[in-house]
């Protein structure tokens, strides 16, 4: 059967053909954000992070959408989407959105994304400024709007754990561990050195136990039981 086409169906993009990141140092920021916040939820099958991706808000109105650079929404499952449909996902707006600063970012854009989070709903609202001196802004939901934080250094983000610090003109984030957030690199140089350092155990393991199959065998070669106490 052909299904006719319906010209009063909603169309919502997937993209809106901005650039994710405008230099080398905000896209490392932003897959350092992205990455650590799969890492640290990937046991939580509720926890949808995304990076780059269109956020609608509202149900017939595409063109109320924002892409933030890196979001979490809590009470939503892993998958796949073209985009993120508030109304297709139990209602839920992101909680926590960061957007990492480019040189090309102006007050005005950014004062409206401000906007748009605060009133569709975000818990917690992050702009990291990774260019020197670096630093940090956020705001968290108080009464219905985000409040700003008055120090970011040292503040823990209440959802995930995230620990933010300032020192010398330069900007670090710790994971709920305590470890401080890795490029995607060093996560995989990590766990590529711990792989080694397990086979080598284990290869030491299995050389113990052949020199003491081989003491065994020499024991009962000569009448003495090995077993013997």
């Amino acid at each position: 059967m052909i299904v006719p086409f319906r010209t009063d169906q909603v169309c919502y993009p997937d993209s809106d053909g901005e650039p994710m990141a405008d230099n080398t140092l905000q896209f490392d920021w932003i897959a350092i954000l992205k990455w650590n916040a799969d890492a640290y939820l990937a046991s939580n099958p509720s926890a949808f992070v995304a990076g780059d991706h269109l956020i609608y808000p509202v149900e017939n109105e595409p063109d109320t959408r924002l892409a933030p650079d890196v979001y979490v929404a809590f009470g939503r499952p892993k998958g796949y989407r073209g985009s993120y449909r508030v109304w297709e996902e139990d209602g839920i707006f992101p909680q926590v959105i960061f957007e990492v600063w480019s040189p090309n970012n102006r007050y005005k854009p950014m004062r409206k994304k401000f906007e748009f989070y605060e009133r569709y709903g975000a818990e917690e609202y992050y702009i990291l400024y990774p260019e020197f001196p670096a630093h940090a802004e956020g705001w968290t939901r108080k009464e219905g709007r985000l409040v700003e934080i008055e120090s970011m250094d040292g503040w823990v983000s209440k959802r995930l754990g995230f620990r933010f610090a300032l020192s010398a003109g330069q900007l670090a984030v710790f994971g709920p561990d305590g470890r401080e957030l890795r490029r995607p690199d060093e996560i995989a140089a990590e766990r590529d050195a711990e792989r080694a350092r397990a086979e080598a155990e284990a290869k030491r393991a299995e050389s113990a136990e052949q020199r003491a199959a081989r003491l065994a065998a020499k024991l009962r070669e000569l009448g003495l039981d090995p077993d013997a106490t």
